[in-house]
C-alpha cells in the first residue's frame, strides 16, 4: 500500500513540476525559432507554391490563346496612300468581288477605287451633304448610300446613276445596313429612328422607334436577332422584324455607342463606346468580357473584324489598335500619320474594313487620304 501511495505521490510531485515550471518554448529558446521555421516551409510549400504554379499556367494558356492571332495577323504596316477626296472620308464599303472599294466624303462625293492598284476609276455626284453611310449589295448590282442631306439613294452600277431614293428620315443619316437574306435595307440617323425599307418599292416598311438620341451603328443577320441597333443614349436595342418590336436593351455601356464589328463567322459581335469596347455573345445577348487594354483620351469611331479574329478599331485621334478576339488583348497600338500640310487635328480614323479576304485594312481618315495596311512580315510581338 506505502509504494503504492508513494508511486502515486511521485507522478503527483511530476505533474505538480510541470505546470508552475517555465515554459519549455520561450521566444528566446533556439527550439522556438526551429519550430517557427518549420511552420513557415510548411505555409509556402502547401499554400504559396500551388498559387504560384497555377498563375503561371494560366499566363501560358493566355500566351497560347493570342499566339493564335499572332501567327496569322500581328503587326500592321501602311503601304499606300490614296488621296482625291477633297474632304474628310466618311464612310467605306468593299465589293463583295474584291475588285473595287467606294468611299463617301464630306465633299458631297461617292469614289469608286481600284483594290489591287489604288487607282480611281469613277466619281458619283447626288448628295447635297457629307456622305455618312454606304453598302454594296451582294444580291444585286446596287450601292446604297445615306447622308447628312436626309438622303437614302439607290445606284444601279451598270448605269452609275440613282435610280431610286428613300424619303422618310427627318435628319442626317448616319449608317445603313442590308439584310443578308431578304431584299430589305435599313437606315439609322440624327432622327432617334432605324428604318426598314423595302429596296425595290421603296417603301417604309418599319420606323423601329424606342432610342431617344441618335441611332448611329447598325446591322444584320439571317437569324433572330436579325436587327441591332447602337445609339448615343448609350443603349444596344435588338428588334424582332417580324412585328417591328423590341427584344432586348442592353445598358452596359455608360457612353455614346458609335460602332458595331460583327464576327464574319462567331455568333458574337463587338460594341465601342468612349468607356470601353465590350464582346456579346448572339443570340442570348449575354456580356462576355471587356477588352483588356482601353483606348485612352480618344472615341472609338470605327470597328472591322476578319475570319482570323483580328479586331481593328480606329480613333479620333487618329490611334490604330489591333486586338485579339478571344482574349481581348490589344496587342499593337499604332498612330496614323497625317498628310503634309494637314493639321495634327486632322489624324482621325471615321472608318474602316478589311477586304473580303481579311488581308488588307483600309482606313478613312480625316486628313482626305484613304491608307492602306497590310501585314509586315518583319515585325514581331
Amino acid at each position: 500500500m506505502s509504494s503504492k501511495t508513494k508511486c502515486l505521490g511521485t507522478k503527483y510531485v511530476i505533474s505538480k513540476s510541470v505546470r508552475f515550471a517555465k515554459p519549455p518554448f520561450s521566444i528566446d529558446d533556439h527550439r522556438s525559432s526551429q519550430l517557427l521555421g518549420f511552420c513557415i516551409v510548411i505555409v509556402v510549400e502547401r499554400l504559396l507554391f500551388p498559387l504560384v504554379q497555377i498563375m503561371f499556367q494560366q499566363s501560358l494558356y493566355r500566351i497560347n490563346l493570342m499566339s493564335k492571332s499572332f501567327s496569322r495577323f500581328f503587326c500592321g504596316l501602311v503601304y499606300q496612300v490614296i488621296s482625291g477626296h477633297l474632304g474628310c472620308v466618311r464612310s467605306i464599303a468593299i465589293d463583295p468581288s474584291n475588285q473595287w472599294f467606294c468611299t463617301g466624303s464630306a465633299d458631297r462625293t461617292i469614289k469608286i477605287w481600284d483594290l489591287a492598284s489604288g487607282r480611281l476609276r469613277l466619281t458619283l455626284t447626288g448628295h447635297t451633304e457629307q456622305v455618312r453611310g454606304l453598302a454594296v449589295s451582294d444580291r444585286h448590282t446596287y450601292m446604297f448610300s445615306a447622308g447628312d442631306d436626309q438622303q437614302v439613294k439607290c445606284w444601279d452600277l451598270e448605269q452609275n446613276k440613282v435610280i431610286r431614293s428613300y424619303h422618310g428620315h427627318t435628319s442626317g443619316v448616319y449608317c445603313l445596313a442590308l439584310q443578308p437574306n431578304l431584299d430589305l435595307l435599313l437606315t439609322g440617323g440624327r432622327d432617334y429612328v432605324c428604318r426598314v425599307w423595302d429596296i425595290r418599292s421603296k417603301t417604309q416598311i418599319y420606323a423601329l422607334s424606342g432610342h431617344h438620341n441618335t441611332v448611329s451603328s447598325v446591322f444584320t443577320r439571317p437569324t433572330d436577332p436579325q436587327v441591332v441597333t447602337g445609339s448615343h443614349d448609350s443603349t444596344i436595342k435588338f428588334w424582332d422584324l417580324r412585328n417591328g418590336s423590341t427584344m432586348a436593351t442592353l445598358t452596359h455601356h455608360k457612353k455614346s455607342v458609335r460602332a458595331f464589328a460583327h464576327h464574319p463567322t462567331e455568333d458574337s459581335f463587338v460594341s465601342a463606346s468612349a468607356d470601353n469596347i465590350k464582346k456579346f455573345s448572339l443570340p442570348r445577348r449575354e456580356f462576355c468580357q471587356n477588352m483588356i487594354s482601353k483606348q485612352e483620351k480618344t472615341i472609338t469611331n470605327a470597328m472591322a473584324i476578319n475570319k482570323d479574329g483580328v479586331l481593328a478599331t480606329g480613333g479620333d485621334n487618329g490611334s490604330l489598335r489591333f486586338w485579339d478576339w478571344r482574349s481581348g488583348h490589344s496587342f499593337q497600338q499604332t498612330q496614323s500619320i497625317v498628310q503634309p500640310g494637314s493639321l495634327d487635328g486632322e489624324a482621325g480614323i471615321y472608318a474602316l474594313s478589311y477586304d473580303i479576304t481579311g488581308s488588307r485594312l483600309i482606313t478613312c481618315e480625316a486628313d482626305k487620304t484613304i491608307k492602306m495596311w497590310k501585314e509586315d512580315t518583319k515585325c514581331h510581338p
